[in-house]
């Protein structure tokens, strides 16, 4: 479909659902005067502020759930997110004390640009909500940082053996934990000289620096003939500049987990059913793959957040951790009603680690996505009704009634003004994606 003429129809069916939008959030604000009013009748106090968070990756849905929480627990929250995305609707939360725009993670003036704000506003505390771009720059700038504030981060010495697929493999291994067979390659002709006869699973190709686009290629591999495999990968990026790994894919459930650790102290942990594109998040509890993350941690002994990928291959019944990000997972969502995720973020010194999701707590879900997918399900009514259970019986991550202006101008400012951004550069785009708050394009972070 042309470019301009997508964008105008998103933007034109966004615009046709401001109105429902607009009556929830006015209903919300009033009832929060409301809820205020009496609280000030009553002569209740607001609880004293604590500490000062800077938050980064402003944009995306993980970066609010924390600054609701830490606001929640008294402390004063700083939102950062870079010029892009500064029309963020997360900056107009209750919970966002101020708002900066600072550059890109891969401007010099990055690491700069935090300290300025970190000594202008006396932060003390800086928690990176990375994208997988910004993880790496996040820990390159904790030198500089840390004489001025903690920074709840993985330090530039662990952070390669986390995020790089091979080296993440490699040191699983050392500790006798299970991952799939991982070879690195950094050049197409290594896929073509491994011998694929004898191996009891086929492979894949990954590519080890983030690809928004490739990475949902799960092409098995060997092809039909060698010359197939040869010509697809050839076709890929692989040089010594950017290596791939080949990797052994196993069929099987597919999890995902978040972790915040502290001091090598798993303080928050939440493990899901995930699939390549996720949007839906319940927590499901796998003593296997929480005594698997558990123990890296241990040995890794790193502070930061940290989301690992499992597998529980269908051959077996084993599971297998395909990849380590070292940065928040969106499954963080799962915590948004428990004020215990402020402290758990910031400490390790609690009895009741880790954090996990409440047993009642209700499916995150994002409403528009729901929407969207229902549009799509309309002719098998079967789908189309699983949908509207979903919305029923489980909670948007975004929307809370005493905080609603993050979900209004999310869908009808923030997202509408990326789509007028690719109006005029014409880039195209894969997907919305309302969670992390992008438009998915080619070369993006």
């Amino acid at each position: 479909m042309n470019i301009t003429l997508k964008n105008l129809l998103v933007v034109s069916g966004l615009t046709l659902l401001l109105p429902v939008t607009l009556a929830v959030v006015l209903a919300s604000l009033m009832a929060r005067l409301i809820e205020v009013l009496v609280t000030v009748h009553k002569g209740d106090k607001e609880v004293g502020l604590n500490k000062t968070i800077l938050i980064s990756g402003g944009k995306m849905t993980k970066a609010l759930t924390l600054a609701r929480a830490f606001h929640a627990a008294g402390h004063r929250v700083i939102l950062a997110e870079t010029p892009r995305y500064a029309s963020t609707g997360h900056r107009f939360s209750g919970a966002v004390s101020k708002f900066y725009t600072i550059p890109g993670p891969q401007d010099p003036d990055y690491a700069q640009a935090l300290l300025r704000i970190i000594q202008d506003e006396n932060v003390d505390e800086y928690v990176p909500v990375c994208s997988p771009l910004s993880s790496f720059y996040d820990s390159y700038a904790i030198p500089l940082l840390e004489p001025f504030c903690r920074v709840v981060h993985v330090d530039p010495e662990k952070i390669v053996d986390l995020d790089d697929k091979y080296k993440f493999a490699k040191k699983a291994e050392q500790l006798g934990l299970r991952v799939p067979k991982t070879l690195l390659i950094t050049d197409p002709q290594q896929v073509m000289d491994f011998d694929f006869t004898g191996q009891s699973r086929p492979f894949i190709l990954k590519s080890i620096a983030y690809d928004a686009i490739r990475r949902l290629d799960l092409t098995r591999l060997p092809l039909d003939t060698p010359e197939e495999t040869a010509s697809f990968a050839k076709s890929l990026p692989i040089s010594t500049d950017n290596p791939w790994i080949l990797q052994e894919f196993i069929e099987g459930d597919e999890y995902c987990t978040h972790g915040t650790v502290i001091n090598g102290v798993l303080t928050v942990y939440c493990c899901c059913e995930s699939s390549a594109f996720q949007i839906n998040y319940s927590h499901v509890e796998e003593l296997d793959i929480e005594q698997w993350v558990t123990h890296f941690v241990c040995a890794m002994e790193f502070t930061g957040q940290a989301s690992f990928d499992f597998i529980r291959a269908s051959d077996d019944g084993e599971f297998y951790a395909i990849e380590c990000n070292p940065r928040a997972h969106s499954a963080i969502t799962l915590f948004s009603n428990q004020p215990q995720l402020s402290m758990a973020s910031l400490s390790s010194t609690a009895d009741f680690y880790p954090l996990k999701p409440l047993e009642n707590c209700r499916s995150t879900y994002w409403l528009f996505h729901e929407l969207w997918r229902f549009a799509k399900q309309l002719r098998s009514p079967r789908d189309a009704l699983a949908v509207i259970k979903t919305i029923l019986t489980g909670k948007d991550s975004v929307f809370y009634w005493r905080d609603p202006l993050p979900f209004l101008m999310l869908h009808h400012w923030h997202i509408p003004s990326l789509l007028v951004k690719d109006f005029q550069e014409q880039r195209g785009w894969l997907r919305i994606d309302f969670n992390i708050g992008k438009l998915v394009q080619e070369g993006g972070d």
